[in-house]
């Protein structure tokens, strides 16, 4: 857990030690058939004889005192003081295990287990001694034939608890492949199988405990934190670990960081409750012990620092001298990391067959037991220290009940350490189940052997415990990556303060490693106790998510995490929180108002629903009727002069021809498709050219009537007969019958969807095809137009009662003007609107014609039927009245 990765200068002193020790031991190899130890560590430890025995370091001592070094005398040994109950209850704990493993008919049949547990006394120095003592053994004397084919003192090491330790000692044992399965060292550097090859740990790594900070930052949103770290390698390490993995993650920012110092700095701690008061992140995630924490929270309580939501490290999840009234309305609703709690059927009622007087030999650990019994009991054995007596000291029995104290050594409702030494434990047994199993000639081993009892090498075993697989009583998985590390697991827990002021740490969820399936987290949102008046999460984000419709935009200098959210431009849109860049919406599509979808375009053309195209229509048909009606008022009053006066049957096809060009404007109404497209223009052309030929022909007829009527000018008529009158409409129409033929065939007009006119809407045109086309279309009938409105304008002071010049005259100036001003119009109309002036235009020039040339013959026929009469046509001074 805690990783203090600088070596104490001492160890120096007990490799060269050790050194010494083996090269007398080689030495005397040479000349004798045994070797003779030369000295002995005095250790504090438990041991149980059988045929296999596994080695356990565990902290049964808080502090130890070394001998002053003079380099003149042997030193003496170290002492040990400070009784650490937690420390032998993980230590019984491995002799549970090795117990009800004995007892299991189906692990380990036949072969008993035993064990040697050392106290390290929470010193490297005497934890390095320890495992040396365990590699090494501490027989007197051996025999070097037995030795060297026999089982080792010990086939495996339970521990070191702290990740200094295990540095250093599987550093050593780990040249030998010596396996070594910690219970408590987190370091995530253990986990190089370059250095310790043979290492492994049932107690997940630093670096699986921050990603499951980071999984539960996710969990609840909180993507703007600060980070507090211990001024040593474990908060160092951590705190690398956690930027870097929050980076890759893109769960959030870190709004501060700061590193907490030992001791109590006031003017640092200051400055660090200053900068957690000041900002904006709810979230403070603490990678420290507890000893910081306690000089931390004197100062935020110093500057009443409240509304935060604290996140701890498995340091200090469940670190009791935090949870008191003064600090609870500071750190209640703390969520924290633990290590996994697990239940060990039976572990109490072994621990209460303990007993000081069942251990007769010092060395199989009475001593260790008996200083459990006056610590537990707070009484000495025989004899006692001077002057206990007589300070009112009670005497130990040994026959003192254990059922009769409160003591946390009988807690068995919250294990978490000792869980991962029974698992360690159940580790090795079953790497050994395996071994023992193999079947020989099929063996993993050189020459496919297997390994036995009676010759086992350590790095034997080494190979088994890295495929070793099982399921605990209590449901949990144990199996070991390419790294020796377990699958991780840990217990999520909350800070609940009960209103009457109990103070519990309740298990909320759990964050693991399943085999093959990744991580899985799991919380239980309501049993949590959140210290706000909401009773919600609270809500610690630099800047809210920018909803669908906008985009992030960075701030400049600021964390990745703090941005601004800029509305997406028309025809783009955003449907996701927090998108980084607006999506254009497909050409046919545009924006929602609010830009979070795309919406089909408006469609726009000239409908026969709206206002405008119902106006047109209107006067399209409002024109065509009235062709109609005069057609029937000529056709009624055909034989009147007036009707009969300047070709009727040119009248007739002039009347139809007008009705064509009125109906041929509906073209230019509604949605335009291939076939209106075509038509539209073909007709529009073609009626015109008709209407515009009966008229040219009319006046040339009028000319040609007046030359008549002087002498000698009679033969200028035959060349407007009937004949030459239909021949010559008939032939000026079908030239501009080609005109559309040979357009529509090389370039024709076609519909299209223009969407550069208005970006949210789709203008739905038709395209001419050829320009070209289109203007030796309009060219064609402008040159008719023009020729007619000359010929008839030279005719124009012939007598009234011969001619109808002046009314083509008068006819033809409207028409002309008519297109001269929609050339104009028509371009710089867009969409619909050019297809209503082309309209209006058509419109335009029709009535002109209709009422320019028929108006006044009707006014004749109907309101003045006396000027209907040969006579009134034929004379030459009948006024108007």
């Amino acid at each position: 857990m805690w990783a203090v990765l600088e070596i104490n200068p001492l160890l120096l002193v007990y490799l060269i030690l050790l050194y010494s020790f083996l090269s007398s031991a080689v030495s005397n190899s040479l000349y004798s058939s045994s070797c003779q130890l030369q000295g002995q560590f005095h250790l504090n430890g438990l041991h149980k004889a059988g045929d296999v025995v596994l080695g356990g370091i565990f902290q049964i001592h808080f502090f130890s005192v070394f001998p002053d070094m003079s380099f003149t005398s042997e030193p003496q040994q170290p002492t040990c003081h400070g009784f650490d109950i937690l420390g032998f209850r993980q230590a019984q704990t491995m002799a549970f295990a090795i117990d009800e493993i004995n007892r299991n008919s189906n692990l380990l049949p036949n072969v008993t287990l035993g064990y040697t547990l050392y106290d390290n006394c929470l010193k490297l120095g005497i934890g390095f001694r320890a495992a040396m003592s365990l590699v090494s053994g501490q027989e007197q004397q051996f025999i070097l034939d037995e030795t060297c084919v026999g089982t080792p003192p010990v086939i495996g090491i339970v521990g070191d608890s702290s990740s200094t330790r295990s540095i250093a000692i599987s550093s050593v044992i780990g040249l030998y492949r010596v396996p070594m399965v910690s219970y408590f060292a987190t370091c995530s550097c253990l986990s190089d199988r370059q250095k310790f090859p043979s290492f492994f740990r049932t107690i997940p790594s630093d670096a699986f405990q921050v990603r499951a900070m980071i999984q539960i930052l996710n969990h609840f949103g909180w993507t703007w934190a600060g980070l507090l770290v211990s001024d040593d390698d474990y908060g160092l390490h951590a705190a690398r670990s956690f930027q870097s993995d929050l980076a890759h993650s893109d769960g959030g920012c870190l709004a501060y960081f700061e590193i907490l110092p030992w001791g109590s700095d006031q003017a640092e701690l200051r400055r660090i409750v200053e900068v957690m008061r000041k900002s904006t992140a709810r979230v403070v995630i603490v990678f420290a012990h507890e000893s910081h924490m306690i000089n931390l929270m004197e100062e935020v309580v110093r500057q009443n620092v409240t509304g935060l939501q604290w996140m701890a490290s498995e340091a200090w999840t469940a670190a009791t001298v935090l949870q008191t009234p003064d600090l609870m309305p500071y750190l209640a609703g703390t969520l924290g990391i633990a290590i996994r709690r697990g239940e060990i059927p039976g572990l109490r009622e072994f621990l209460l067959e303990i007993r000081p007087d069942l251990h007769h030999n010092n060395s199989n650990g009475n001593s260790i037991v008996k200083l459990f019994w006056e610590y537990t009991f707070q009484c000495r054995f025989t004899p006692p220290p001077a002057g206990w007596v007589k300070a009112g000291g009670a005497l130990c029995t040994g026959q003192e009940d254990l059922k009769d104290v409160k003591t946390e050594f009988l807690d068995v409702l919250n294990l978490r350490s000792e869980y991962n030494v029974y698992k360690a434990v159940y580790a090795l047994a079953y790497a050994l189940d395996d071994m023992l199993q193999c079947t020989p000639g099929r063996g993993p081993f050189s020459g496919h052997s297997c390994g036995n009892i009676k010759g086992l090498e350590p790095w034997q075993l080494v190979y088994y415990l890295q495929k070793v697989n099982f399921i605990t009583p209590f449901g949990d998985q144990v199996s070991f990556d390419e790294n020796g590390d377990a699958l991780p697991i840990y217990d999520i827990m909350n800070w609940l303060w009960l209103p009457d002021g109990i103070i519990n740490v309740q298990n909320v969820g759990e964050v693991k490693r399943l085999a093959f399936k990744g991580e899985k987290l799991t919380i239980y949102e309501d049993r949590i106790f959140w210290n706000f008046e909401s009773k919600k999460p609270p809500f610690s984000v630099c800047s809210e998510s920018c909803p669908p419709g906008t985009r992030m935009a960075r701030r400049k200098g600021e964390p990745v995490c703090c941005f601004d959210c800029i509305p997406c431009s028309d025809g783009k849109i955003s449907n996701e929180t927090d998108s980084m860049e607006c999506t254009s919406c497909p050409e046919d599509f545009w924006s929602s108002p609010k830009h979070d979808h795309c919406v089909p375009k408006k469609t726009e053309f000239l409908s026969y629903h709206e206002p405008l195209g119902i106006g047109l229509m209107a006067a399209s048909l409002l024109g065509t009727c009235m062709c109609a009606v005069v057609l029937g008022i000529f056709i009624y009053h055909r034989r009147t002069p007036v009707v009969r006066a300047n070709n009727s049957e040119l009248s007739f096809q002039l009347l139809l021809s007008l009705k064509l060009c009125f109906l041929c404007s509906l073209l230019f109404i509604g949605r335009p498709r291939l076939w209106t497209c075509q038509l539209r223009h073909a007709a529009f052309g073609i009626s015109f050219v008709l209407s515009i030929s009966c008229i040219l022909v009319k006046t040339m007829v009028v000319l040609a009537v007046f030359k008549a009527s002087k002498p000698g000018g009679g033969a200028s008529l035959k060349w407007f007969g009937v004949f030459q009158q239909r021949g010559t409409v008939i032939v000026l129409t079908s030239i501009q019958a080609a005109i559309c033929t040979a357009w529509i065939v090389s370039a024709s007009p076609v519909p299209h969807k223009n969407t550069q006119y208005h970006t949210d809407k789709i203008v739905y045109e038709c395209i001419v095809g050829s320009t070209f086309g289109f203007a030796v279309l309009l060219g064609y009938i402008g040159l008719l137009a023009i020729l007619s409105f000359l010929i008839a304008f030279i005719s124009r002071n012939l007598p009234d009662s011969f001619n109808e010049a002046k009314l083509i005259t008068f006819s033809m100036l409207i028409f002309c003007a008519v297109w001269v001003a929609f050339v104009p119009a028509y371009i710089s109309s867009p969409g619909k609107y050019a297809d209503a002036v082309e309209v209006f235009a058509i419109l335009a020039s029709s009535f002109g014609l209709l009422g320019a040339l028929f108006g006044p013959k009707c006014y004749i026929i109907l309101l003045r039927p006396e000027r209907n009469t040969k006579k009134a046509i034929m004379g030459r001074n009948i006024q108007s009245q």
